[in-house]
């Protein structure tokens, strides 16, 4: 599971609404939360965070949590 399932879960997310509110396909939000190669763009982290009333930028944080700066030589 991706770290944005996992946040879904966490907040015990309805998938088909969060589709039905989005435009996003339920197959496509089943990508994002499951298959670590799949990209998520802006566009659907905004509207799943509007679809889901949280802040995009917790949704942003909990998703690249493992991003980290090169150390500086």
């Amino acid at each position: 599971m991706t770290e944005l399932g996992l946040f879904l879960a966490r907040k015990s997310v309805n998938r088909s609404d969060v589709s039905r509110k989005t435009g996003i396909s339920k197959t496509r939000l089943s990508e994002l939360a499951n298959n670590d190669r799949t990209k998520l763009r802006v566009d659907e982290l905004y509207l799943i965070a509007l679809a889901i009333d949280v802040d995009p930028c917790e949704i942003l944080k909990e998703v690249c949590k493992e991003l980290k700066l090169k150390k500086e030589e």
